[in-house]
């Protein structure tokens, strides 16, 4: 026997349907598609849903709206501040940056009062909320803002 005398076993390989082809071949007239409806006539596009308003038109164009000159800052709670840093201590962008309380190259920064602070703490920050800069100077410490030329620096 030789490679060119294999062949597959009878019945392995059946002939491939071709639909829509007469009624004689047994799959014409609707080729296997029933009667009428959209399945029948062809395919529609993505996202049609028969005359109904589609989903992608009933929502809104944009979501909500975004102020163009908004600052957004990084956030640090007066809490993380007291168990980051000693009695005393300059707590300034770089420092927190150093001590791991924000990611690098995030500005402006600003100080929430969120948690206790117990240590007296000289924070320079761009922004502090009323109740982080009241625990600060209640524990002793200072609060000054440090000013970077945008409209929204200072207190908020």
């Amino acid at each position: 026997m030789k490679l060119h005398h294999l062949k597959p076993a009878p019945g392995a390989h059946r002939k491939r349907t071709r639909k829509g082809r007469g009624e004689a071949a047994g799959k014409g007239k609707t080729a296997g598609r029933g009667t009428k409806g959209t399945g029948a006539r062809g395919t529609m596009r993505v996202g049609f849903e028969g005359g109904q308003t589609p989903l992608q038109q009933r929502l809104p164009k944009l979501p909500g709206f975004t102020p163009p000159n908004r600052v957004e800052y990084a956030t640090v709670n007066v809490g993380r501040l007291d168990a980051a840093f000693d009695e005393g201590a300059e707590v300034t962008p770089s420092a927190l940056r150093d001590a791991g309380l924000i990611r690098r190259g995030a500005a402006p920064v600003k100080i929430l009062g969120d948690g206790q602070l117990s240590t007296s703490l000289v924070i320079s920050a761009h922004a502090f909320s009323a109740s982080a800069e009241r625990k600060i100077t209640d524990a002793g410490g200072r609060a000054d803002v440090i000013s970077n030329g945008s409209p929204a620096s200072g207190s908020s």
